[in-house]
């Protein structure tokens, strides 16, 4: 429903040139990678925390901050960051209050039947060998979410050796991060 009003509002943008203080190029400023959760209070909370601006730092987000797939779209996006885009560290950005912490898959899954996906949808997927329930669940710690989102990315084989990737985790209502691991030291 808000398509319209959206639309509007970048014709206007687009035609009175507020686009201009955001120009850059694709190649991050700052060289580093920002892979975090995609939670709204993070949108502009997270960068400001970090001081980046347009044009500092490539950010990729999803649900959680978490890599299930280390072959995966996130794997590739930061493999493409660091290849083609010329970054050179990591940081794996996890946040207290978390809407995965406790996120019970089983429970989407219902949600999404409720909403229309067939059963025989989801026992398709489970016959092919996806374990749906495992790949939508969340986890118990953002500590050790970030740590094993860390880790997949640290040991994936076409991460350049001695890449420094970093977890920290940052609260949402006050914008202090607190470090889990750093890539330097690893």
């Amino acid at each position: 429903m808000y398509l319209d009003e959206l639309i509007e509002y970048n014709q206007d943008f687009a035609k009175e040139e507020k686009f201009i203080p955001y120009q850059t190029d694709k190649f991050p400023d700052k060289r580093i990678i920002i892979f975090s959760c995609m939670d709204t209070r993070l949108v502009e909370l997270l960068p400001n925390a970090l001081n980046i601006k347009n044009g500092d730092a490539k950010i990729v987000k999803n649900a959680g901050a978490i890599i299930k797939n280390p072959f995966g779209s996130i794997m590739r996006s930061l493999l493409v960051a660091i290849y083609e885009l010329g970054a050179d560290e990591i940081l794996v950005i996890g946040h207290h209050d978390c809407g995965m912490k406790g996120f019970n898959g089983k429970q989407l899954i219902e949600k999404a039947m409720h909403r229309g996906v067939p059963k025989e949808t989801i026992e398709t997927l489970k016959y092919a060998g996806i374990d749906v329930e495992d790949w939508l669940q969340g986890f118990e710690s953002v500590e050790e979410s970030v740590g094993h989102s860390v880790n997949v990315i640290r040991n994936h084989p076409m991460l350049p050796i001695n890449t420094p990737v970093h977890g920290l985790v940052i609260d949402p209502n006050t914008g202090k991060l607190d470090i889990v691991t750093r890539g330097y030291s690893e």
